[in-house]
């Protein structure tokens, strides 16, 4: 039952015993009786004046308290206009006089622009892209500008379109991307330049690039065609890297034999021309007997190199002399005519090719 109810004969909050005086009691009476209590008297409004005003002095200076993280800068508003900049760390500030807006100066933020633009050769394709940036003086990004953020938004829209639009779709879609990005990054910078935002473009990230849903499929085949040709002249690229070494190898081994060569035929000739050099006192004090020695020398080499021999006697008929079969050890019967002649003539001829031409040069050399 509460206590101001018909019938309530309880205490109501007032004090008010029965429940007939229904109004709050006075306020001095309130005052007296607890001044009464700490053994006051006329002295406990002083005191309590005192008091209040302590505590009202320290809740103010409490609630003037800030912290600065380390990441950050605080912006100090006096009366609403800028003060000064303070660093991290534990602050404290006259309360309705200073503001503190802590702002983060280490944060790299991104903001994203995207959507449907016409490229240079009149075609429409899907473009994202993402810059992220760090506030590099907090007075300018608060004040300089209303809205950084969607300022920031909208300059990288307008450079992002200028870009696109002074661009072929195949350059966006494969591989002018690259240039793409710089570009946009130049254009944002000499946009937001006359801002003055105390802001840094730190990237331009070049996130998609598509072309509409109702031609992709025809896109994605002209990609493919691209990447194959890449792919091709790359396979090509290698080839020729591996082939070219082994042809400068073998030009060079080439030139090295050639050279060797050259080298081996002019000291040749050179012990030629000293051989003949020694030859000529003999030649000169015995003409004829040099001459058929060198002839039969000649002679001598070029029958070495092979093994048939066809000997012509004064008779007109020529004979054939298996010299590789005699060297085998084989029967001297196995010489045979090219044409019938009389076997006197056959036996003599024999007789006379199975000696050696060194032994008959060497005789021929004595008796002369």
């Amino acid at each position: 039952m509460a206590w101001n109810e018909p019938g309530n004969q309880g205490k109501d909050p007032w004090g008010n015993r029965g429940g007939k005086d229904q109004g709050p009691p006075d306020l001095d009476e309130v005052f007296r009786k607890f001044s009464n209590r700490f053994g006051g008297g006329g002295n406990f409004s002083g005191i309590g004046v005192v008091l209040v005003l302590v505590g009202a002095l320290i809740v103010y200076g409490l609630s003037g308290l800030y912290k600065i993280e380390e990441a950050e800068r605080g912006v100090v508003l006096r009366f609403g206009q800028f003060h000064s900049v303070v660093g991290p760390g534990l602050g404290l500030r006259p309360t309705f006089v200073d503001k503190v807006y802590p702002v983060n100066i280490q944060r790299v933020n991104r903001l994203n622009a995207s959507g449907l633009m016409l490229t240079k050769d009149e075609n429409v394709v899907t473009v994202q892209m993402e810059v992220q940036y760090r506030i590099e003086d907090p007075r300018k990004y608060l004040f300089n500008v209303t809205d950084p953020d969607q300022t920031l938004s909208e300059a990288l829209d307008s450079a992002l379109r200028y870009v696109v639009g002074h661009t072929t779709m195949d350059n966006i879609l494969t591989v002018g991307r690259e240039q793409v990005r710089q570009d946009t990054w130049e254009e944002l910078d000499g946009i937001i330049a006359p801002y003055d935002m105390g802001i840094r473009v730190v990237d331009v990230a070049f996130k998609e690039a598509r072309p509409p849903e109702e031609v992709k499929p025809a896109f994605d085949d002209a990609i493919a065609a691209r990447e194959d040709e890449e792919r091709y002249v790359q396979e090509a690229t290698a080839y020729s890297r591996q082939v070219e070494p082994q042809a400068r190898g073998q030009a060079e081994r080439m030139l090295k034999e050639a050279d060797a060569y050259r080298q081996r035929m002019v000291l040749e000739a050179e012990g030629e021309v000293a051989r003949f050099n020694q030859l000529l006192p003999q030649y000169e004090a015995a003409p004829v007997v040099t001459r058929e020695r060198l002839y039969l020398e000649t002679m001598e080499q070029v029958y070495s190199n092979t093994s048939k021999v066809m000997v012509e006697n004064d008779g007109g008929s020529m004979f054939y002399l298996p010299l590789d079969k005699i060297i085998q050890g084989q029967s001297p019967a196995s010489v045979q005519p090219m044409q019938n002649a009389p076997s006197s003539q056959n036996r003599a001829i024999r007789s006379t090719t199975s000696e050696p031409i060194n032994n008959r040069v060497s005789g021929r050399q004595g008796r002369n």
